[in-house]
C-alpha cells in the first residue's frame, strides 16, 4: 500500500501535517476451513479516504517514540535516534510497540558535508512518486516484475519494479537508482535505498507500464518530496560544501521558500531562518481552490466547479476548513523545519489574473488592465469583497502559531500602499485573532541581529516595496514591527519600469542610485527606531557591490534563494571583515 503519513513536531508534540495514502488493499487473517492464512482484500473507496489512525493515536505513538528515544539516549549518554515499529490490534484496537533499533541512515550522515544535487537539463517527465533521499541517478531501465527475473539485472541499471522485499537486495546494491509502483516512505525499497545512498522513487503507480526496459532514464529526488523520472540521461551538478569552513556573519542570511516539501532538506543548509515564505505556493499547489468558492460552496451555480471542489475536499463538510487546515499545515511544516529561527510568512500576494486561475476563481475576480499594480496585497484584505477570504488566511496563521505551537511564525503584509491601509489590515487581523504584541520591539536592544532576546508575542512585518513605504517609513513603523525590502517591486516603482517587459529590461537595476538612496533611507529609519529591516531578493547574491552596500548600511538580514545561501554567507563574511578593518 501507499500509506497515510503524519509529521509530529517534537517540541510542541503536535501534528503539523498529514497525508492520506491510497491504501488500495487490506491484508486480513483468514480462517478458511481451519486453514489459517492471510489474504488480501480490496479496500472500499470511502475507507481509503479515511485515515487509518486517529490524531489521538498518532500522538500516543509519538509520545512512546520519544520515551524510547530518551531511554536509549540516557544509556548511550548521547542523543540516540531510534527506528521504531508499531502495530494496532485488529480486534481490540490497542496499539503496541513491536521493535526499536538504532536509526542509522540519518544518524550516520556526514554532518559537516553538504551535498547538493541539481539538474542542469530539462527533460520529459515519465512518472512521479515519493522521493527517497535527495540525489539524482541515471542509467538504462530494467523493468522486472517478478523476483525470479533478477538474474538479468546488470550493474548500474535502474531497477523498475512493482515493489521490493529482502529477496531483491542483491540487485538493489548494484542499481544506480530504484523506481517502484507501490510503497511509501517506510517501505522496503525506501529503507534499503536510504541505507545504500541510492536515489529511489516509490509509489509511482504506473512506472512498470510507462517505462520500458533498456530505456535511458534519469531519476531525480533533488526537488523535495516529489521525485520525477525523466526520459534520457540528463546532466546534473553535484556540489559538496564543507560546513566546518562556513563562517559566522553578523548579518543574518535567511532563505526564500514556498514549497513545504522542500523545507526539511533545505533546513540542513547554514541559515538563520526564512525571510520570505510565500503563501501563494501552498494555495496554488496544495489547496488549488479560490477561498471565496470554498466559502460559498453551497450556492455555487457552476456544476463542474462544484464537482472539482468536492473531489479535492471530500473529507470536509465545511469547505472553508479545508483551506485553513491545508494552509496551516503547509506553513507549520516550514516553521518546524527551521525552528526556533524566525519564519516570515507573507500573506497572499496573488494578482487578480492569478487568483482567477484557481478552481472557482473566475467568478470572483475582476479583469484588470494592469494587475501588477491593481487589486493585490493589503488592498484586498479589508475590502468587503475579500475580507472573509482573508479571515481564512488569518485563521491558518493563528492555528499554526497557537494550536500547533510554531511561535516563530511572523506574518508579513505585502503591497501596503498607505498608512491608513496598514491600520485597516492590522485591525482586520486583530478581528480574526491575530493580536499584535504591543511595544515589545522598542524595548529590545541589539534587536534581531543575533537571534537572541526573541519573544513569542505576535509581530507583524510589512513588505517595503512601494516608494510610499520609504517616504512615510516612520508612520508605517508605528503600525508594523519591521520591514522587509522587496527589491523587485521597489525598483520597478521607483524607476517606472515594467519588470516583465523585455523592451525595457535593460533599465531595471537594483543598483541604480535612486533605488539605493531609497533603500539607504529605510534601513537608517528602521535602525533609528529599533525595528527589524531585511531584504528578500537575489540582488545581494548576484551583485557583490550591492551586498557590500547593504552590509555597510546595517541591514539586519538578507533572504535569498537556497542555491545562493552558502556563496552569500562566504561573501558577506569577507565584506564584514573588510569593513571592520576600515573602521
Amino acid at each position: 500500500v501507499n500509506p497515510d503519513e503524519w509529521y509530529v513536531f517534537k517540541p510542541t508534540q503536535t501534528i503539523i501535517s498529514r497525508k492520506i495514502g491510497e491504501k488500495a488493499k487490506r491484508m486480513i487473517y483468514a480462517n478458511n476451513n481451519n486453514n489459517k492464512t492471510t489474504t488480501n482484500i480490496i479496500v472500499s473507496q470511502s475507507e481509503r479516504n479515511n485515515y487509518c489512525l486517529t490524531d489521538k493515536e498518532v500522538l500516543q505513538l509519538a509520545d512512546w517514540g520519544m520515551i524510547i528515544e530518551e531511554h536509549y539516549s540516557k544509556k548511550a549518554k548521547k542523543f540516540k535516534p531510534m527506528d521504531i515499529e508499531w502495530a494496532k490490534d485488529g480486534i481490540t484496537g490497542k496499539l503496541f510497540i513491536v521493535q526499536a533499533r538504532p536509526e542509522t541512515i540519518h544518524a550516520n550522515k556526514q554532518a559537516n558535508v553538504l551535498e547538493e544535487y541539481k539538474l542542469v537539463q530539462e527533460g520529459q517527465k515519465i512518472v512521479s512518486g515519493r522521493a527517497v533521499g535527495n540525489k539524482i541517478g541515471s542509467g538504462s531501465a530494467n523493468v522486472i516484475i517478478d523476483v525470479h527475473g533478477i538474474n538479468r539485472f546488470k550493474v548500474g541499471e535502474v531497477l523498475v519494479t512493482e515493489m521490493t522485499d529482502p529477496d531483491w537486495q542483491p540487485i538493489m546494491k548494484i542499481a544506480s537508482a530504484i523506481v517502484t509502483n507501490r510503497g511509501g516512505a517506510t517501505c522496503h525499497a525506501a529503507i534499503v535505498a536510504r541505507e545504500l545512498g541510492i536515489p529511489c522513487i516509490v509509489g509511482t503507480k504506473e512506472a512498470t507500464k510507462k517505462i520500458k526496459s533498456n530505456q535511458p532514464i534519469t531519476v531525480d529526488c533533488s526537488q523535495g518530496e516529489e521525485g520525477n523520472v525523466y526520459k534520457g540521461i540528463l546532466k546534473y551538478n553535484l556540489k559538496k560544501t564543507d560546513l566546518k569552513k562556513i563562517p559566522e556573519t553578523k548579518t543574518k542570511i535567511m532563505m526564500n521558500l514556498g514549497n513545504p516539501e522542500e523545507a526539511f532538506s533545505y533546513a540542513s543548509l547554514p541559515n538563520k531562518g526564512i525571510g520570505l515564505a510565500r503563501m501563494e505556493f501552498i494555495i496554488n499547489e496544495h489547496i488549488k481552490i479560490h477561498p471565496k468558492a470554498l466559502l460559498n460552496f453551497n450556492s455555487l451555480k457552476d456544476k463542474k466547479v462544484k464537482q472539482a471542489i468536492q473531489k479535492l475536499t471530500s473529507n470536509y463538510k465545511n469547505k472553508a476548513n479545508y483551506f485553513v487546515d491545508t494552509l496551516s499545515e503547509g506553513i507549520a511544516t516550514i516553521a518546524a523545519a527551521f525552528y526556533p529561527e524566525d519564519v516570515i510568512v507573507r500573506m497572499s500576494d496573488f494578482k487578480t489574473n492569478e487568483y482567477a486561475n484557481l478552481v472557482g476563481g473566475k467568478a470572483y475576480e475582476p479583469k484588470e488592465e494592469n494587475p501588477m499594480i491593481g487589486w493585490r496585497g493589503a488592498s484586498r484584505y479589508y475590502d468587503k469583497n475579500y475580507n472573509d477570504a482573508f479571515a481564512l488566511e488569518c485563521k491558518a496563521i493563528k492555528k499554526a502559531r497557537e494550536e500547533l505551537g510554531l511561535k516563530n511564525i511572523i506574518p508579513m503584509i505585502p503591497f501596503c500602499r498607505t498608512v491608513k491601509e496598514a491600520e485597516l489590515v492590522v485591525a482586520e487581523m486583530k478581528k480574526n485573532g491575530l493580536v499584535q504584541e504591543k511595544n515589545n520591539i522598542s524595548k529590545r536592544k541589539n534587536i534581531q541581529r543575533n537571534g537572541k532576546n526573541r519573544k513569542d508575542g505576535l509581530k507583524i512585518y510589512c513588505m517595503c516595496e512601494i516608494p510610499s513605504n520609504v517616504i512615510l517609513a516612520e508612520k508605517f513603523l508605528e503600525v508594523f514591527d519591521g520591514f522587509s525590502i522587496g527589491s523587485n517591486d521597489l525598483t520597478q516603482l521607483i524607476l517606472g519600469v515594467d519588470r516583465d517587459s523585455e523592451l525595457v529590461a535593460h533599465v531595471f537595476d537594483e543598483r541604480n542610485e535612486a533605488v539605493k538612496e531609497m533603500i539607504r533611507k529605510v534601513i537608517r529609519i528602521c535602525n533609528k527606531n529599533k525595528k527589524y529591516i531585511g531584504i528578500c531578493g537575489q540582488a545581494p547574491s548576484t551583485y557583490l557591490e550591492f551586498a557590500e552596500f547593504l552590509v555597510k548600511e546595517g541591514i539586519h538580514s538578507m533572504s535569498l534563494n537556497p542555491d545562493s545561501v552558502v556563496k552569500t554567507i562566504i561573501d558577506v563574511a569577507r565584506l564584514e571583515k573588510k569593513l571592520k578593518r576600515r573602521e
